[in-house]
């Protein structure tokens, strides 16, 4: 982890370049406990960040946060 970039701004680079982020490999990577909210104040900037429900190994639903290859139109 550069100590020098933001969490959010490590967050974008990887989305950008193709990696699903959740909450454990937000807390394990990059030190960010409030994934959610880092996702939102980049959405509020402009990025076509999405997400989708997943099930852990455990069984316990969460979302996960991506920039989508081709992102949706919105109408």
């Amino acid at each position: 982890m550069n100590q020098t970039q933001s969490q959010e701004q490590q967050i974008l680079l990887a989305m950008q370049s193709g990696r699903k982020i959740d909450p454990v490999t937000a807390l394990n990577d990059y030190g960010c406990f409030r994934l959610g909210a880092r996702c939102f104040d980049l959405k509020a900037q402009g990025y076509p960040i999405e997400d989708e429900w997943f099930v852990t190994p455990s069984g316990k639903r969460c979302k996960r946060y991506f920039i989508p290859s081709q992102p949706r139109l919105i109408k």
